[in-house]
């Protein structure tokens, strides 16, 4: 074994950290739709926080050892191959929503439920826990990562990259946003005032 195929190892171990904790995070966003009282929403909403630490972690992971794949004399490709360029602009995508737009919302969801106090969740908590900046962002990066990893596997050209990312964007979005609406309707139909 030579250095290239130990840094492809921890290439790999580091998609899994990410992929790991995005799963964790999905169990988590589901148990906080499902949660009707500050109780219930309270440990899944401390899983979360702890792991979305490890999101960070993976992308530098995932950047760092790339680069030296991309480097080393043992790389079939160079930083002129389309499908790198993709997969970098992906984690630089990664990054923004992840801390940009989800950890914004995550820190809101936390606020109003410490404002709620203990008891039922009042609406305010009920709307962020379904809110887009969460579901959309996680459900989406998800379909990036896929995306990439379809390219790391078939290491296409610039459109075929580009197009298996946006559609994973798009398929993890428009998922995100059907689980959300079934969500309301859920709690339109319980009584519950709609997020």
């Amino acid at each position: 074994m030579n250095t290239y195929h130990g840094v492809l190892y921890f290439h790999l171990l580091f998609l899994f950290v990410g992929i790991g904790a995005g799963a964790v995070l999905l169990v988590c966003l589901f148990q906080l739709r499902a949660a009707r009282t500050l109780e219930q929403a309270v440990p899944w909403g401390t899983v979360a926080g702890k792991v979305s630490k490890l999101f960070p972690v993976a992308i530098i992971g995932l950047f760092g050892t790339g680069a030296y794949m991309t480097t080393s004399s043992f790389a079939a490709w160079s930083w002129s191959t389309r499908w790198i360029d993709v997969a970098i602009a992906a984690l630089v995508v990664l990054a923004v929503q992840g801390a940009g737009i989800a950890e914004r919302t995550a820190h809101k969801l936390k606020a109003a439920l410490m404002a709620n106090g203990p008891g039922p969740l009042g609406p305010e908590a009920r709307r962020l826990a379904l809110s887009p900046g969460l579901w959309v962002v996680e459900f989406s990066n998800l379909g990036i990562v896929f995306g990439v990893v379809w390219n790391m596997t078939v290491k296409p050209g610039f459109g075929e990259s580009l197009t298996a990312v946006l559609v994973g964007y798009a398929v993890g979005a428009v998922t995100a946003l059907l689980i959300i609406r079934s969500s309301q309707e859920e709690l339109v139909a319980t009584g519950e005032p709609a997020a």
